[in-house]
């Protein structure tokens, strides 16, 4: 695979916009792995976050190595899909939810299993994650987001402190899910994060509802894209196929199909924006 292009080129004399663009779920599956590899070759992505309790991560972590300088690679903190489940800790999402909301959270269970998690992420990468956040935003839930920060602080007070996905919408662009997300810890986790130092992307954009239909995910990121603002945090979820068993499965080809797009560059373009990485944009600045 070839390094990859600079996903924007504004006109030298034109300002330009960073902002980040973060794949999620890398090594879930092959089809996911592959069609984040293939775009963050191309320039496309700037920054993957992987779920290391998959099988997948060790062999999958090679189709990033090459981009071990060129984009962020961090940790899908997993409480809640099937590798989670199998390995004893996890939960369905709604079970999750409600052990957080009635503070079921062990803050011993909680710390192995976030111990553990970087630890496979380190054994594969050889170095610490450029971020960490959570599949399904449970990085943020109460009994997990205060023993995450502490591991965070203490795991690598000698090393650069892995930035945090805030779950929450640009101020004046939040959409009614974007607003229940953020209702299950973003707002504390701005705080705490800022009393324990640790840097955050300070808004998140890309969350819809993976609906399928011609066009629809080229409409939502032309809106996500004019609404950008410096150092805005975009999620997505591609793969180059879509497994029987993956319920957002039709949405990741549609998200692949157009971020491979030339009209995904132009419009990045249009909009003064360049795909940066977020250990640039974030490290120095406190979370707010």
């Amino acid at each position: 695979m070839r390094h990859p292009a600079s996903p924007s080129s504004a006109p030298p004399s034109s300002p330009v916009t960073p902002v980040v663009l973060c794949a999620d779920d890398f090594a879930e599956n092959a089809p996911i792995s592959e069609g984040i590899a293939e775009l963050a070759h191309a320039g496309r992505l700037s920054a993957t976050s992987a779920m290391t309790l998959s099988p997948r991560w060790a062999p999958d972590a090679t189709l990033l190595a090459p981009l071990r300088d060129k984009m962020d690679v961090g940790l899908h903190l997993d409480w809640t899909s099937p590798f989670a489940i199998q390995a004893g800790h996890g939960l369905p999402l709604g079970q999750t939810m409600l052990q957080a909301a009635l503070g079921g959270m062990k803050p011993d269970q909680v710390r192995q299993v976030i111990d553990r998690q970087l630890g496979l992420f380190e054994d594969v990468w050889q170095a610490p994650p450029d971020h960490v956040d959570g599949h399904q935003h449970i990085h943020q839930f109460a009994g997990i987001r205060q023993v995450l920060l502490d591991v965070l602080s203490q795991r690598y007070a000698a090393h650069q402190r892995p930035y945090l996905r805030l779950s929450r919408a640009q101020a004046g662009y939040a959409s009614l899910k974007s607003r229940v997300i953020a209702l299950w810890g973003a707002a504390p986790l701005v705080r705490e994060a800022a009393q324990a130092g640790i840097p955050c992307a300070p808004a998140l954009s890309g969350i819809y509802g993976f609906e399928v239909a011609e066009g629809l995910y080229a409409r939502h990121m032309h809106q996500w894209l004019q609404q950008a603002q410096r150092g805005v945090l975009l999620m997505c979820h591609p793969a180059k196929a879509a497994l029987p068993d993956d319920p957002i499965g039709p949405a990741r080809v549609q998200e692949h199909a157009y971020l491979a797009s030339p009209d995904f560059l132009q419009t990045l373009n249009a909009h003064g924006l360049v795909l940066s990485r977020g250990r640039n944009l974030y490290t120095d600045a406190p979370c707010a």
